[in-house]
């Protein structure tokens, strides 16, 4: 069981939010003010926030500008990851994955079904890394981004969780990016 080592220093981290929907606006955006509120109430920044359609290429965009963003170091996408024809957040954002967060999925499956059972099979809850940035992809319900947040990111996105977490290996996210080549290497 992980624990909060109260002699380190909280380390605020730059959160973006993107709400994958055809219907929502930033008025009537639920999980998108559910990640927000939650995340700021932590101490962490809101980098940005925008919502957008279900559409493959806009997602992407928006996720490829902010994995290039310096001043973005997670996203979080609500919506978009059940099996209807209009959801294709996995299909838009597994693909700029350099490394895949296998674990996320199972873990938000197995607090998911606590609370909704066998519902939980048709989300496609996925993450993973790109560009040194971590990205979440969460289901468009407000409940989904609540537990995804109370169960899983709020921990692993503090710095003081134990006994590991995603902030304290940030630093080394990119390292292959920086690494020069082992001397006789032919990859």
């Amino acid at each position: 069981m992980s624990s909060i080592d109260e002699s380190k220093k909280f380390v605020p981290l730059n959160i973006a939010v993107l709400t994958i929907s055809d219907t929502r606006t930033l008025a009537d955006d639920k999980s998108g003010n559910t990640l927000a509120e939650r995340l700021t109430a932590a101490g962490h920044h809101l980098a940005a926030r925008e919502i957008t359609t279900d559409d493959v290429e806009a997602i992407r965009g928006i996720v490829r500008k902010w994995i290039a963003e310096p001043g973005v170091d997670v996203i979080i996408t609500t919506g978009g990851t059940g099996f209807t024809g209009r959801d294709v957040t996995p299909e838009a954002v597994e693909p700029l994955f350099e490394k895949r967060m296998d674990g996320f999925s199972i873990a938000f499956h197995m607090l998911s079904h606590a609370k909704i059972g066998t519902s939980t099979i048709q989300s496609r809850a996925t993450a993973g890394t790109a560009g040194a940035t971590f990205i979440f992809c969460l289901p468009g319900s407000p409940g989904a981004c609540r537990d995804a947040w109370d169960g899983i990111l709020m921990a692993q996105l503090d710095y003081r969780t134990r006994p590991c977490n995603f902030v304290e290996i940030m630093p080394r996210l990119d390292e292959h990016l920086r690494r020069p080549k082992a001397q006789g290497a032919t990859a």
